[in-house]
């Protein structure tokens, strides 16, 4: 898709949003290209606005190895690595992500759809799912995890902040899960919060309330 001044405007994108795809397209650009420009100036929020409002494509980014970026990783479609992803600060695809092996942020990771590891997944900040959070070893943010259906680890599952799923939230035979870890005491009730339809048979830490 070719982005415009025009559709950012159609958008109801903010000013300074409007100026900086100025100054930097002035004659637009194609919606990855935009991406690339966003992900290599650091301009996440940009990058989440602007996949809010085009959505996923059908692109794939397939790669046979490891993909490591010193930076930002923002694609429009699915990623999908036999090796491992990293990233030293944020990956986000409009559709899925999966990885043969492990998938590690500096900050967040965040998918339209699924996301889909061989080992585990880490991020400094949230995990964000459109659909399922899958990881054949453990799952650690550094604040939320938050997926549309469920999560699923081989080993722990680790949230600084509350863990949210729409289906069910399992860990590994003799692991625990642990939501809460960098939340006050005080605030343990407020956010420290573990939803899904039914409470995590191994819920450690987290305070759990069922999926309305």
């Amino acid at each position: 898709m070719f982005i415009t001044l025009g559709f950012l405007k159609e958008k109801s994108a903010c000013g300074a949003g409007q100026r900086y795809f100025a100054d930097h397209f002035p004659e637009g650009a194609e919606y990855q290209a935009v991406l690339d420009v966003l992900a290599k100036e650091n301009q996440d929020g940009y990058a989440d606005w602007l996949m809010e409002a085009v959505g996923k494509t059908d692109a794939v980014m397939e790669i046979d190895g490891d993909l490591e970026i010193e930076g930002n990783i923002f694609f429009a479609g699915l990623i999908k690595v036999s090796g491992f992803i990293k990233a030293s600060l944020r990956i986000k695809a409009g559709s899925g992500i999966k990885a043969g092996s492990g998938i590690k942020a500096g900050s967040g990771i965040k998918a339209g759809s699924g996301i889909e590891a061989g080992w585990g997944i880490k991020a400094g900040s949230g995990i964000e799912a459109g659909s399922g959070i899958e990881a054949g070893w453990g799952i650690k943010a550094g604040s939320g995890i938050k997926a549309g259906s469920g999560i699923e680890a081989g080993s722990g599952i680790e949230a600084g902040w509350g863990i949210k799923a729409g289906s069910g939230i399992e860990a590994g035979d003799d692991y625990g899960i642990y939501a809460g870890l960098r939340v006050r005491i005080s605030l343990k009730a407020q956010y420290a919060v573990v939803v899904a339809k039914e409470a995590p048979k191994n819920l450690l830490l987290g305070i759990f309330k069922a999926k309305e």
